[in-house]
Formats: structure tokens, sequence, C-alpha cells
């Protein structure tokens, strides 16, 4: 992330307020497809400043229209073309494959003194679908837009997942049988089924094949080579360009987008890429672990109460250093260390609380017969 006052500022679309940019210009058909697309730099005019709750609320006809769309004219008409446009996207990217998902995430509640009182889960609306499908989109024109030109560039990837039998055991549990290769097709319509099926469960589901799949990794594409792509959401040119005030492979990305779109040198070379890919793979796999660490002391102290309590959990992680569970209602990770032999990444178990020690982030459960 960087400095504050750049990251929530000076490189931020704020309202009411004039920025340069670099625009990805898209014409989406109604069969979802890009028909063609552009991309040059700008000064744009934020005309409202809009929030995804209140956007998402009114989308989803669980609220009324934002003032900050009733005021500005032809905002709600931009905003519902947006809206059809991004289902169409998503549309095709479902029929190509690409998996959708429903994880829980959980940030932790505090009151005015810090003491935390819950734990409060992201809820995905129309408006975050708006946004995460424009992304989408516009990362993969970015992508096939440095490819064109002939510029070595990252490439943010997710690998044919080595877990594969286990998905496909976890399927044949609810009675569904997948391809014995890997197929994210297969995978796609399986998922599709279960959340029609079984939502509330879906996102237990979803964590279980999120942790099977692995995490993605940045790596570096040269022209002419054959890209690994990105198997969970089905598109084979991909990048991360979207977010250059928090991510540093999205700023890399924009500098060789900026240096091509002025026919300028590009600033990295391709080793200097490798080693920024490497980089920001190791980073954001530490970051990853910071902010799991953190969660998780938030939940031990909210739990410090409840020793001895029981909780439906859902099996997350088996590993040498243990086996792993999330509550599903308050969701907190912790370490199953009674009863935990033979359990399986996506097994639903009954645990009982048998300890927190909230200094370390660490949660204790027995597994109930």
């Amino acid at each position: 992330m960087l400095p504050e006052e750049l990251s929530t500022d000076l490189t931020s679309l704020v309202g009411g307020a004039d920025r340069t940019s670099i625009v990805t210009e898209m014409l989406v058909g109604v069969d979802g497809n890009v028909k063609q697309s552009d991309i040059y730099p700008a000064r744009l005019h934020n005309y409202a400043k809009l929030s995804y709750e209140a956007v998402g609320a009114w989308l989803d006809g669980q609220g009324a229209m934002p003032p900050e769309v009733a005021r500005v004219p032809k905002m709600e008409e931009q905003i519902r073309l947006q809206f059809e446009a991004a289902k169409h996207l998503r549309e095709l990217r479902r029929v190509n494959g690409a998996l959708e998902l429903e994880t829980i995430q959980a940030t932790p509640v505090v009151d005015h003194t810090g003491k935390v009182t819950g734990l409060a889960q992201v809820q995905h609306n129309s408006a975050r679908d708006i946004i995460e499908n424009f992304m989408i989109a516009a990362n993969v024109a970015m992508a096939e837009f440095l490819k064109v030109n002939g510029v070595t560039s990252l490439r943010r990837v997710v690998r044919t997942p080595e877990h594969w039998p286990r998905i496909v055991e976890i399927a044949h549990g609810f009675g569904e049988e997948l391809p014995a290769q890997p197929n994210s097709r297969a995978l796609a319509d399986f998922m599709a089924r279960r959340k029609k099926a079984d939502p509330l469960h879906f996102p237990d589901l979803s964590l279980s094949i999120v942790k099977l799949l692995g995490p993605g990794e940045y790596t570096v594409q040269t022209p002419n080579a054959e890209s690994d792509g990105h198997f969970g959401l089905a598109v084979h040119d991909y990048t991360h360009s979207t977010a250059p005030n928090r991510r540093y492979a999205d700023l890399v990305t924009q500098r060789l987008v900026k240096a091509t779109v002025r026919k300028a040198s590009v600033p990295y070379s391709e080793t200097e890429l490798r080693e920024i890919a490497a980089h920001c793979t190791e980073r954001e796999d530490a970051a990853r672990k910071v902010e799991r660490k953190m969660r998780k002391v938030a939940a031990a102290v909210l739990l410090g109460n409840r020793i001895g309590d029981e909780f439906e959990a859902i099996i997350t992680g088996v590993t040498p250093k243990g086996t792993f569970a999330r509550l599903i209602s308050p969701v907190a990770d912790g370490l199953v260390r009674r009863g935990e032999q033979g359990l399986r990444v996506g097994d639903k178990v009954r645990v009982r609380l048998l300890s927190t020690e909230p200094e370390r982030g660490f949660i204790d459960f027995a597994r109930i017969d």
C-alpha cells in the first residue's frame, strides 16, 4: 500500500475531483464478448463517490436510490447500463468455466474503547459484482494490450490444481461426478448446482474448493510464450492492473502500459520483472499470513468467554502442523486438538471450544463424535 495521502487521495478517484488516469475502454456485446478495447490516458472528473452497500441495496431492490445517484443527471442510466454489461461479462465467463465462489470474509468490529464486539461479514451484492466483472475484463484487456504490442509483462496465474482428486471426492460426496482430469467448466457447473441446491452452506463448500485450488502467483509472460492462464477465472491472458495505489504488481503493469502508450522504452528488463514477480508473490503470501493472524487474534478475544461451547465447523486445512477448522458462526479459525484423526478438507464437523490464547491468536477445538 502506498502512503495514505497517496492511496486514499492523490491517486484515488475521490468525489468531485479531477484525476489523471489510464482508461480502459471496452465495447461489450450482449453475448458478453468484448468486441474491441482501447487503452489511453485521460483526465477524469468523478461526479459522485458511491458505496457498495448503498448502491448494492438499491440495485438488489432492498433500498432506495442513493441521493448521490439521484442528484447527478443520467447517473442512474449509467449505473443500470453498467449493471447490464457486468451481467453479460459474468455470464460469458460462467459459460467458459469461471468459478463463482462465495467465501466468507470477516473483519473485527470494535467499540469506542477498542474492544472486539463481533466479526462482521462482507456481503456480496450487485454493486460489488459490477466492479468485480469490470476489473476482470480490464485486467484481461491490459494483458492482451501488452501482448499485442510485444511487451514482456507480469501475469497473475492460478495453475491447474494439484489437488483435483480431492475436489472430485468432494463432488462425489454430493452424488455428483467430475472428470478425472481438471476441468474448470465441469467444476463451475457443479458449484452452480450446489449454490442453487444449498445456498446456506455454499460458502463452506467454496472455502474448501479455494483451499484445494491453491493460491495465485505472479509470473513473467514473454510475447511469444504460452500463458499458464487463470484456472479459477477461466481466462487465458490475465494480469493485475486495476489497483496501482495498493498493489505493487499493478503499479508495475501500469508503468509498462504507460510506456507502451507513449511508444517509449519499457522501464523493466525481463530479469527485473522476474525478480519483481517473485518478490510480489512472496510479499502477498506474507501479507496473507499477517491478515490471517490478526483475524485469529480478534476471534480469540471474542471467544474468550465461551470456553466449553459447541459449534458447527468446516475443516479448512490438514497439514503436518495440524488440522484446522473454521466455525460457521461466528467466523473463526482454530486448531482441532482432539479427535482430528481422519479428517479431511471439506469435512463438516461439530467441535467444542477448548481454549483461546489471544496474544498468539490461538483457538483450540475438540471434535465431537
